[in-house]
């Protein structure tokens, strides 16, 4: 432990008697002072002991290391002498090792000729058996040597093929051609792999596969094997899957056979690509292509992609070099009869459907879709019946129907959808963004123009003039519903199309047929402001049939019950439900641009209105009343101008009421200052005591 000073003295001092207060002992500081001289003189003494022992082996390791560095030395020297004796060694090595393979060279220059002329000599012999036309060495003879058999064959057999034919036939060694050993011998060895195969002895077939692999038939060979593979492989429904698994299997246990694996597994997903899965697209194709294109189109994408998600399956095996162009190649020999014109078939399903959908609804609603005109006498009529309010020539009655049906949107939308997912995976790359544009075009002609559009026109053509009683204003309806539907295609352009042709010269053009269709609907809506003019003309049939010149001039002033107007009850009721459906209607800038109009027209209507009237001091106060009231319902368009407006009429009124002494005060107030004096002027006319000379003359 480290040493502690003032731990070891508090020790000492505990140990001596008279130190501290043990058992009640006194303290005594003299016999403490004698224990502490004696202790230090101990120390000193210890001290000096220690430091010449100190010193003492300070000697002897100065002595040590001496004789460590003069052993350090001779270890040196002999360590550089043994470094010369190794380098001599290594020369010595070197020298022999030279010699050692010149005689190597020597050795194997005497031995190969000799080996080269065994073997001839061999051959020779065998040669003269089949010119003795019997075979009676034991390599022939027994079925075991098949393999020494197949080389020796092979070998006479390149011998026979460099000989004339003439030759042969004056040697009797016609055997050893085409038709003779060689491919009997050939056709055992195929025999044998096949018989191996069937019992599953890979060793086995992975010794006759080598010894084939220097013959003709070896293709034959891989052949066999293939046809073998696929025996029972394809049991199931899904061809897809039983191929992927089959590849699996003979993955693992082509590369034990064949020593060139990749072949052999390639060769064998071309025979499954060019047989089965050929075969298989047939006939799930042919049975649908001119009878039913809904299903043949389903089939074909659903084949197509199952066939790509196979195709990546087998990327993970060793084909060889370019696995993706060797699989690229069979996709497309499988599929280029049907791709060639799949836009084609695709265009002419898309829109006999959507044609179809349209029409189904359309009878549904016992509804004939008419041709309404857009240019013309037909474009004339509508501005000066819009600018006039004169009916020129009869409404078209709706029924209160919008012909607009977000059943039909959605199944239109969802046809498109697969349309845009079959053209994606189908189309070449070069194609895909034409493509994508000719079905987008499809649904532009659908559903924006035969149904939003002709929804719009025939909406536009149902708008009652603004002097019809009880008129319903559908168009509104029609606008929210179009609305909620352009959101929809707004959202399948920017899910579905986009990705196709992002980056594309078409991507522009795209860009700019949806920015006329808007446009072109804009324009619609804008028409529809006439329904403002309806609901203008709605309120003033309520003013004219519940207002009655007694409410504002009654007969007893002193017995005047009623807070407002029936008339500004029924207004104010009216008017919220009109701009509450102009907000579903609608969204954005287009409904503080609505709610603008409409309040605006709003105001003037009850601001031409009061002027109709004369005003007792009582009927002035309801007047008032009746203000405040049509404010409260200015303040639900959230329109600073409409409120403000309101705001300046309601002080008008107060001229109504206000005693004549106190015209000028009010007339120069705030929110009347800046008026023309006419209009004060003209609200003061109203007043039924205006005649009276006194309010005259403190007006003027």
């Amino acid at each position: 432990e480290p040493f502690v000073a003032d731990e070891y003295i508090e020790r000492l001092a505990w140990r001596t008697p008279g130190g501290g207060s043990r058992g009640g002992e006194a303290f005594d500081p003299k016999r403490l002072l004698e224990e502490f001289v004696n202790h230090i003189q101990e120390l000193q003494v210890m001290d000096e002991r220690i430091q010449r022992k100190v010193e003492k082996l300070e000697q002897q390791c100065q002595k040590e290391a001496k004789e460590f560095a003069r052993k350090v030395q001779e270890l040196q020297k002999s360590n550089q002498v043994a470094f010369q004796h190794f380098q001599e060694l290594d020369e010595h090595i070197s020298y022999v090792a030279t010699k050692v393979c010149h005689l190597g060279d020597q050795l194997e220059g005497v031995n190969t000729p000799r080996q080269r002329a065994v073997e001839a000599q061999k051959l020779m012999k065998y040669f003269n058996e089949f010119l003795d036309g019997e075979l009676k060495s034991d390599v022939f003879t027994n079925s075991e040597k098949i393999k020494e058999a197949a080389d020796i064959i092979q070998k006479l057999h390149l011998i026979a093929q460099e000989l004339p034919f003439d030759s042969l036939m004056d040697f009797c060694c016609y055997p050893l051609s085409s038709p003779g050993k060689y491919h009997d011998l050939e056709c055992q060895l195929i025999q044998e792999f096949t018989s191996a195969q069937r019992r599953g002895e890979i060793s086995r077939m992975r010794e006759v596969a080598a010894v084939l692999l220097h013959f003709k038939g070896y293709s034959h060979c891989v052949d066999v094997y293939i046809k073998q593979c696929q025996e029972g492989a394809f049991l199931r429904n899904d061809v897809f899957e039983d191929a992927a698994i089959l590849c699996q299997r003979v993955n693992k246990q082509v590369g034990e056979v064949f020593s060139n694996p990749e072949t052999v597994l390639a060769k064998l997903i071309q025979n499954i690509f060019e047989v089965k899965l050929q075969s298989y697209v047939k006939d799930q194709l042919e049975e649908h292509r001119k009878s039913d294109a809904e299903q043949y189109l389903k089939n074909l994408y659903d084949l197509y992609t199952r066939t790509t998600n196979l195709s990546s399956k087998l990327m993970e095996f060793n084909l060889g070099t370019d696995k993706q162009t060797f699989l690229s190649k069979l996709i497309k020999s499988i599929f280029i009869s049907y791709l060639e014109n799949y836009i084609e078939v695709e265009i002419g399903y898309l829109k006999s459907r959507s044609a179809m959908i349209l029409q189904r609804y359309y009878d549904s609603k016992n509804h004939q879709k008419r041709s309404i005109g857009t240019g013309g006498i037909q474009d004339l009529k509508e501005r000066i019946r819009q600018r006039t309010n004169l009916p020129l020539g009869p409404s078209i009655d709706t029924h209160g129907e919008t012909f607009l049906s977000q059943e039909v949107v959605v199944n239109l939308l969802q046809e498109t959808k697969q349309a845009f997912e079959r053209c994606h995976r189908l189309s070449d790359a070069s194609d895909l963004p034409k493509n994508a544009f000719r079905i987008f075009s499809m649904l532009v002609e659908f559903l924006c123009t035969e149904h939003i559009d002709y929804a719009l026109e025939t909406g536009l053509a149902g708008i009652p003039s603004s002097d019809s009683k009880n008129a319903n204003l559908y168009f509104l309806d029609v606008v929210h519903q179009a609305n909620t539907i352009f959101h929809l295609f707004d959202k399948q352009f920017n899910d579905h199309l986009m990705p196709l042709i992002s980056s594309s010269p078409k991507l522009s053009e795209c860009l700019q047929k949806k920015k006329d269709i808007i446009e072109q609907m804009e324009v619609k809506l804008d028409m529809g402001i006439d329904t403002l003019n309806c609901m203008i003309g709605q309120m003033k049939h309520i003013l004219a049939a519940e207002q009655k010149k007694t409410d504002f001039k009654p007969e007893d002033e002193n017995n005047v019950l009623i807070q407002y107007t029936n008339a500004c009850v029924k207004v104010c009721g009216y008017v919220r439900k009109q701009v509450e459906k102009i907000r579903k209607s609608m969204d954005g800038k287009n409904v503080d641009t609505v709610l603008m109009e409409l309040g605006v027209r709003f105001h003037r209507l009850i601001y031409e209105h009061l002027q109709q009237y004369s005003y007792s001091c009582m009927g002035g106060m309801l007047a008032i009343c009746d203000v405040a009231e049509y404010r409260k319902c200015a303040k639900d368009f959230k329109i600073a101008l409409v409120l403000q407006l309101f705001d300046t009429l309601h002080a008008l009124c107060n001229l109504l009421v206000v005693a004549p002494d106190n015209l000028k005060q009010v007339c120069s107030g705030e929110q009347l200052a800046n008026l023309d004096k006419n209009i004060l002027h003209s609200f003061v006319q109203l007043r039924v005591d205006y005649r009276s000379a006194r309010l005259a003359r403190h007006f003027s």
